[in-house]
């Protein structure tokens, strides 16, 4: 049979998992660049602002970043690419938010929107399922989304299985049909 597994975890995490080999295939919004590496971009993977339909900012349009100057903001942990990410785009406009958390898991974190605990930068990927009902909205502020790119990445030299590789096959089949489309949660 085949065993497949499944690790949702932080850049760091699969950084130090690659290392190790620990695994055939990586998929990763940003492929460290210091291993040597076969990669290859899957599909876009925009970053959106993400916020409770009731705070101040839901339905205004073109948003000037600096009003999110002092923004109680929940973040990824240390370590994340989304958190690394956010951290550039902050530091080009001077951008100083209060971190209110630091969650480890995309869903704890559209749990504390939900909760009216602060804003956060996400995948909007993750906002796929969410229904009307659910308690999000984006954002829409200058310089969002952030455009990044999903990747599938492995060692570079490293003898694929059959298995993996007609996962990657599958992959290059079908990303196009998992593409994010407009109609998520706004």
């Amino acid at each position: 049979g085949v065993d497949i597994s499944l690790e949702v975890t932080n850049h760091q995490n699969i950084t130090r998992r690659m290392l190790e080999n620990q695994d055939d295939l990586y998929i990763c919004s940003q492929p460290p660049e210091d291993i040597p590496l076969c990669s290859e971009a899957l599909m876009d993977n925009p970053l959106v602002l993400v916020a409770n339909k009731n705070h101040p900012l839901a339905g205004q349009r073109n948003i000037p970043i600096k009003r999110l100057n002092n923004q109680a903001f929940i973040m990824r942990e240390s370590g994340s690419g989304t958190r690394q990410a956010v951290q550039k785009l902050f530091a080009k406009h001077k951008i100083y938010v209060k971190v209110r958390l630091e969650l480890g898991s995309n869903e704890a974190i559209k749990q504390a929107i939900a909760g009216g605990l602060g804003i956060s930068i996400l995948s909007k990927h993750t906002l796929y399922c969410e229904s009307s009902e659910w308690e999000l909205t984006t954002l829409d502020v200058q310089n969002f989304p952030i455009k990044r790119q999903w990747y599938v990445s492995y060692l570079a030299g490293k003898q694929l299985s059959v298995v993996a590789q007609t996962f990657l096959e599958y992959l290059h089949e079908h990303t196009q049909k998992m593409a994010v489309t407009s109609s998520l949660v706004s």
